[in-house]
């Protein structure tokens, strides 16, 4: 029998005061895509089966120990700007971390950016968005300038001279963060900024003037001053951004250099200090005579931003998504090796129910995610564009909304060791609300809802054509969506409303998918804890006929100890 002390060379006593054991294994050095049996069902389902291979290389590389710490290292470390050089010139410079720089790398070279449109063709939106999912599991606030480069292709291709010039280096698989003139480098990043102080998401309210200066119209140089409230990633080579033109408020590509490789004049007042997001930089600029092309018609600047922004919403849901998943992974995985009083911890009752219910937001999220990827790849269908019209603002609002207490609920799964920074729960939560605010609030995406419906005829014919592509599947499901349908025929407060219909349209369609998908177990549970019961209350109130620990068993992923 060992001595319950131990004496050292000097005589002092030394004790082991416990050993370590009943802790989980870090979730790490995992495959993403092999261990997410709802994503790989999506890929195929949707249409891009021909990508497994690579996606699931992308999913071992996600899953490495050295990749998930870039994602911690980059938050610790938060951008620094630099108004000037040390020897007086005015450079407004964000200086970031290493560990942002190569996760940049890592979404460039893999075209998260560009895939779509330099390999266009069946899945390859569907193959760009399960690559996306995985990559922001790893650290999601350096996708906000993956998003804006790739959102804006289809904004340039309205000016075709101005797209001539830059797509090429736009789309480049390459990263190069120098502060240079755009004529310096292979490849160029693309921002946004729209708002300003006194508007917000209003930006008919946008106060920023454009200048002739010479020829006025689509594809002419203007000077811009004013100012912009949030410029998110101010180190991307170019802005589209709005301001108002003589005719009328107008979309314009500002590069960060002058075409003659002189420093434009827009000047970073400061960083904004975000509690989540870290490892983004997001900035309030002045433009003083900014050099600038106008994209577009005049006045028709967010006729012609829409699409931008359009794109940058459906990443919202895609970045949402991951943002689910991870944390549900997280406390699965912690669930499966904790044992409390008396048991294991995803074994007992309540738990399950709360993990259950985690984990069938997340598959309900990643299937309509992927739903939309497959419609955008289908764009010459009439119905598939307006189910991307429509059912992107109804995804947006619906998935982004719920990420922050999906976040909170798993966090309080793992208990205390969750709140602790060295964790990847605080980030998760602190990530949680960016979505759902940015690129249009709820209340912007539930109009929205509205103004397709009313501007465009027939979107809402192709909503409930999709929908009911599971009648006579699910009784719950039936009778939930014959009244949602019944609802639609009352204009009456049709805007007071809106959130309420929001919400159910996003849990039909969800459903609607998942009876079509591959497990009816999901389906099942999912329809009973969102459509018989119509109120949803707070995560763990699954009625007791839902097969908590089927859906548990093929959502927790697998790792080795």
């Amino acid at each position: 029998m060992n001595a319950p002390f131990e004496s050292n060379q000097d005589g002092a006593f030394l004790a082991d005061t416990h050993e370590v054991f009943n802790q989980p294994p870090a979730l790490e050095d995992y495959n993403l895509y092999r261990e997410d049996r709802a994503l790989q069902e999506a890929v195929r389902r949707e249409g891009a089966a021909r990508a497994e291979s690579e996606l699931d290389v992308y999913g071992a590389i996600t899953g490495r120990s050295d990749v998930i710490e870039l994602g911690h290292s980059a938050n610790a470390n938060k951008p620094e700007f630099h108004t000037h050089d040390r020897f007086g010139h005015r450079i407004d410079e964000v200086r970031f971390h290493p560990a942002y720089h190569e996760l940049m790398t890592m979404a460039l070279e893999g075209g998260l950016h560009s895939a779509p449109w330099t390999d266009p063709g069946e899945g390859a939106h569907v193959a760009r968005a399960a690559r996306y999912y995985m990559h922001s599991q790893v650290e999601a606030a350096h996708c906000c300038p993956i998003t804006m480069t790739f959102a804006c292709v289809p904004a340039l291709k309205k000016q075709p001279e101005l797209a001539e010039t830059w797509l090429p280096k736009i789309l480049n698989r390459h990263y190069d963060p120098r502060n240079v003139p755009v004529s310096e480098k292979q490849a160029v990043t693309i921002g946004m900024a729209m708002t300003e102080k006194q508007g917000g998401s209003d930006v008919r309210a946008n106060t920023t003037k454009a200048y002739p200066l010479a020829e006025e119209g689509a594809g002419k140089a203007y000077q811009l001053v004013g100012h912009k409230w949030f410029v998110s990633a101010p180190m991307c080579d170019a802005f589209l951004v709005l301001a108002q033109a003589p005719g009328g408020l107008s979309c314009f590509l500002m590069p960060r250099w002058r075409p003659d490789g002189t420093k434009n004049t827009m000047q970073i007042q400061r960083l904004k200090n975000k509690m989540g997001n870290v490892a983004n930089a997001s900035s309030e600029a002045e433009l003083r005579g900014a050099h600038a092309w106008m994209v577009g018609e005049e006045g028709r600047g967010v006729a012609t931003i829409i699409e931008m922004v359009a794109m940058t919403r459906y990443d919202c849901m895609i970045g949402s998504a991951a943002g689910q998943r991870q944390a549900a992974a997280q406390a699965l995985h912690h669930c499966a090796y904790r044992d409390a009083f008396g048991g294991r911890l995803n074994q007992q009752p309540l738990m399950q129910n709360v993990l259950a219910d985690l984990a069938l937001e997340s598959e309900g999220s990643v299937a309509l995610t992927m739903r939309m990827a497959r419609a955008m790849d289908q764009q010459d269908d009439p119905e598939e564009r307006n189910l991307v019209r429509l059912v992107t603002a109804v995804g947006k609002y619906w998935i982004c909304k719920r990420t922050p207490q999906h976040a909170y609920e798993a966090m309080e799964c793992i208990g205390g060791s969750g709140l602790m920074e060295d964790c990847i729960m605080p980030r998760l939560l602190r990530e949680s609300p960016v979505n759902a605010i940015w690129e249009g609030s709820g209340n912007v995406q539930c109009l929205d809802v509205l103004r397709a419906m009313n501007r465009e005829p027939g979107v809402l014919d192709s909503f409930f054509a999709e929908v009911n592509r599971a009648r006579g599947m699910n009784a719950d499901f039936d009778a939930f969506t014959s009244e949602l349908e019944n609802e639609f025929r009352h204009s009456d407060n049709l805007e007071y409303r809106a959130r309420n219909l929001t919400d159910r349209m996003a849990l039909a369609i969800q459903a609607s998918l998942l009876l079509r998908g591959d497990n009816q177990t999901v389906a099942g549970g999912f329809c009973a804890g969102r459509l018989r019961q119509r109120d949803h209350f707070q995560f763990g109130n699954l009625p007791d006929d839902v097969d908590c620990a089927a859906i548990i068993e093929r959502a927790t992923p697998s790792v080795e100890d």
